[in-house]
């Protein structure tokens, strides 16, 4: 992890709590492409009512098109789900840095497995506040993992 990831992890984390004060899920994401951020987002699912609005598909969409993601890096709070995973693939990015693991994870290898660098932070924030939602609203966390 560098300097960088550390800041720009900070952001998704940011973006995790604040998801998490709207009464969402707290996940986070950030892309970025050399050290600045093109976009931000967060889980959105219960605030829109939208069933694929996870962290990383909202700083995707606020993205907007881009010619190429070969020279990106997605920050995430969370491990990504099948969905996002699938979609970090399809779209070439090459990094990911992620937040926390013990509370959700699985599909790094899968992202290792197509030439995709993961980089597992382990930040103590992110492994913290997911862990506060799931105690919390475990039927929420139940939905979103669609269990």
């Amino acid at each position: 992890m560098t300097e960088t990831d550390t800041r720009l992890l900070r952001i998704a984390y940011e973006e995790a709590k604040a998801g998490f004060d709207e009464g969402g899920c707290p996940i986070g994401s950030v892309l970025a492409r050399n050290g600045e951020v093109v976009s931000q987002g967060r889980n959105q699912r219960v605030q829109r009512g939208d069933p694929i609005a996870h962290g990383e598909m909202d700083a995707l969409r606020k993205a907007g098109r881009q010619k190429s993601y070969r020279d990106t890096v997605l920050y995430t709070s969370l491990s990504p789900c099948m969905m996002c995973a699938g979609t970090i693939v399809q779209f070439g990015i090459p990094r990911v840095v992620i937040g926390d693991t013990r509370n959700f994870g699985g599909n790094e290898e899968f992202l290792r497995e197509r030439g995709v660098e993961v980089i597992l932070a382990e930040d103590p924030d992110c492994i913290a506040l997911m862990k506060r939602f799931i105690e919390e609203k475990p039927e929420l966390w139940a939905e979103d993992i669609a269990e």
